[in-house]
């Protein structure tokens, strides 16, 4: 009785063309759904495709059940430039960046994230890139977290009601090395029933900060982000776990001691998922 012989190369390279042809296939059927998807939902013309919460779940099963040879990197970046692609497919957009910092980590990361087929346009600052979004019918966003002092309190731009706000911090899936690093925001119109609600983002502003101010917002849960000093006061960009309200927030800083004279919401994102 002899032992099974291995596969030939020829036969090796017959299943990778029966695969590869198979996954051209079924993009082409997740085509053909995207556009009846159109019809039922007439996107095609209001930006209304994004949609962050059902992303940040598939981007969250992705990385759970992915194993192997092939570098979970890799992985993300295809599914990236799908779901950004038939995004683009169903409501063509921009994105904006802020390059005040470089535009190579801003490109970079705009492309991982949202491919090759959707504009990119850089911009000088990240109010630049705000205004640029508050004027667009559907674009987004993106500027680096760490936007430092010299830019201002740039959060305070998206505390009316119409104007542009935070929907996703990028990377979302967190680990080391990864090949789009750089923590950006991304910022579109308000997402009316779209917006994941994990991390919840305010403005804040002081008149004058009292130093019980950041252990009661560790307590909560929260941090400050960003915070920049004006004539007013002191502003502060502010991200807080999604299951604590607007006003049990007030009442915590002020019963810390903290002089309140605003404390709006500026948008919401998911939680990161970590790979070890």
């Amino acid at each position: 009785m002899t032992a099974q012989q291995p596969p030939s190369l020829a036969e090796l390279r017959q299943e990778i063309d029966r695969i590869d042809e198979t996954m051209h296939r079924l993009l082409m059927e997740r085509g053909t759904i995207i556009d009846r998807l159109i019809k039922v939902k007439k996107t095609s013309e209001s930006g209304s495709a994004f949609r962050p919460g059902r992303e940040a779940s598939m981007m969250r099963l992705l990385a759970e059940r992915h194993g192997g040879l092939l570098p979970l990197d890799t992985v993300e970046s295809i599914w990236r430039v799908i779901i950004a692609t038939f995004t683009y497919v169903q409501a063509p957009y921009t994105v904006h960046a802020d390059v005040s910092a470089g535009d190579a980590p801003m490109r970079d990361s705009a492309r991982f994230h949202f491919g090759f087929t959707v504009p990119y346009v850089s911009h000088p600052s990240a109010g630049a890139v705000i205004e640029a979004v508050a004027g667009a019918r559907g674009d987004l966003g993106i500027f680096r977290i760490d936007q430092g002092a010299s830019s201002g309190a740039w959060w305070r731009t998206l505390a009316a009601a119409d104007r542009p706000k935070i929907i996703a911090r990028l990377p979302f899936i967190e680990r080391p090395d990864h090949p789009a690093g750089t923590p950006v925001f991304v910022i579109s119109k308000p997402l009316a029933d779209a917006a994941v609600r994990d991390v919840v983002l305010y403005a804040a502003q002081f008149e004058r900060w009292h130093k019980g101010v950041s252990t009661t917002l560790a307590d909560l849960g929260g941090e400050v982000v960003a915070s920049a000093a004006d004539a007013e006061g002191l502003s502060a960009l502010m991200a807080m776990p999604g299951h604590v309200e607007r006003d049990e927030l007030h009442g915590a800083l002020t019963r810390a001691g903290a002089s309140l004279t605003g404390l709006t919401e500026v948008g919401s994102h998911a939680e990161r998922f970590h790979v070890k």
